[in-house]
C-alpha cells in the first residue's frame, strides 16, 4: 500500500520540509546574524582594551557596579562576570529580540513568506523551525560573549578565584560552575523576550517593529518594577526576577528568587509562543 494521502503528492512528508540545518545556514548568511554574533565577540575585547587605557585615577563610581569594575581585572572569571553584568540588562535583550523578532516578519517584508508556505511548508512546521533556529543563535550569542570574555580575561589577568560583592572568594572550579549557572538562568529569563518578539514577529510585516516593540515592552516592565507603590503587583512583571542570578553568586547560594523567576519566565514565554502559533495558523498571509 502507498503512503500518500489524498490531496498531496506521493511521498510528501510535512516533517521533511524546511530542514533545520538549511534554515540555520540560511540565517547564518544574513548580515544581521553576522553582526550580532560578531559584536558578542567584540564587546569583551573592547572592555579589555578600555581597561588597558584606564589610568586608575578615579574610583570607577560606587556601589555594586563600581565594585564589579574593581574586581574585573583580578582574574578571567571576574572579567567574565563583569562582561555578563554590563550586557544582561540591555544588550542581550536586544540581541535575543533581534533573532526572534526578525525571523518571520523579515520574510513577510521581503514578500518571501507566502512562497515558503506554498512550497508547501506547513505553518506550524515553519514556525517551529524558525523558533528553534532563533533559539540556537541566541544561545550561541550568549556563549560567545561569555566564552570570549573568559578566554581574553584569563589570558590577560590569569586563572584566579571568583570574587563578587555578595560572597567570599570561590575557587576557580566552583566559580566556573557558578558562572555557568548564571548563564543558564539568564537564558531562561530571556525566554520572555524571545516569546514576546516572536509573537510580534508573526503579527506584523515590519521586523523593526517586532524587535523594537519587544525591547520597549521589556524596558517598560523594568521601569514599572522600580515603582515600589505597586507592591505585590511587581511580582507578576516579567522583569521582576531578572536580576535574581546574583543570588547564584552568594554564599550560601540563594535560589528562592531563581525558582520564582524560572517559573515566571517559562510561563510568560509559553503563553507568548502559544499565541504566536494561534495567530499565525489563522493569519491570512498575503506577503
Amino acid at each position: 500500500m502507498g503512503t500518500s494521502t489524498v490531496g498531496t503528492a506521493a511521498g510528501y512528508r510535512p516533517s521533511a520540509t524546511l530542514p533545520f540545518l538549511a534554515e540555520f545556514r540560511r540565517q547564518a548568511s544574513r548580515r544581521r546574524t553576522q553582526l550580532a554574533l560578531g559584536f558578542m565577540v567584540l564587546l569583551p575585547l573592547i572592555i579589555l582594551i578600555a581597561f588597558q587605557f584606564d589610568s586608575g585615577d578615579d574610583d570607577n563610581g560606587g556601589g555594586e557596579f563600581g565594585s564589579l569594575i574593581s574586581f574585573a581585572t583580578s582574574g578571567g572569571l571576574n572579567f567574565t562576570l563583569f562582561s555578563i553584568f554590563v550586557s544582561a540588562s540591555f544588550l542581550l535583550v536586544v540581541v535575543v529580540a533581534l533573532f526572534f523578532g526578525d525571523t518571520v516578519a523579515s520574510e513577510a517584508s521581503w514578500g518571501s513568506l507566502r512562497y515558503l508556505l506554498a512550497a508547501p511548508v506547513p505553518r506550524a512546521r515553519l514556525l517551529t523551525v524558525k523558533l528553534l533556529v532563533a533559539a540556537a543563535y541566541s544561545g550561541l550569542a550568549l556563549l560567545l560573549l561569555a566564552g570570549t570574555a573568559l578566554a581574553a580575561g584569563t589570558l590577560r589577568y590569569g586563572w584566579s578565584p571568583l570574587r563578587s560583592t555578595v560572597a567570599a572568594e570561590l575557587p576557580p572550579g566552583e566559580g566556573l560552575l557558578r558562572l555557568l549557572a548564571v548563564l543558564g538562568y539568564l537564558a531562561v529569563v530571556l525566554l520572555v523576550v524571545a516569546g514576546l518578539a516572536f509573537l510580534l514577529s508573526v503579527s506584523t510585516d515590519a521586523a523593526l517593529g517586532a524587535v523594537g516593540g519587544a525591547v520597549l515592552l521589556w524596558i517598560l516592565s523594568s521601569i514599572l518594577d522600580q515603582i515600589t507603590a505597586l507592591g505585590v503587583l511587581r511580582d507578576f512583571l516579567p522583569t521582576h526576577f531578572s536580576t535574581a542570578w546574583l543570588g547564584l553568586l552568594s554564599t550560601p547560594v540563594q535560589t528562592d528568587d531563581v525558582v520564582r523567576g524560572t517559573i515566571s519566565s517559562i510561563s510568560y514565554a509559553t503563553l507568548f509562543w502559544a499565541l504566536a502559533y494561534w495567530r499565525f495558523t489563522r493569519k491570512d498571509v498575503t506577503s
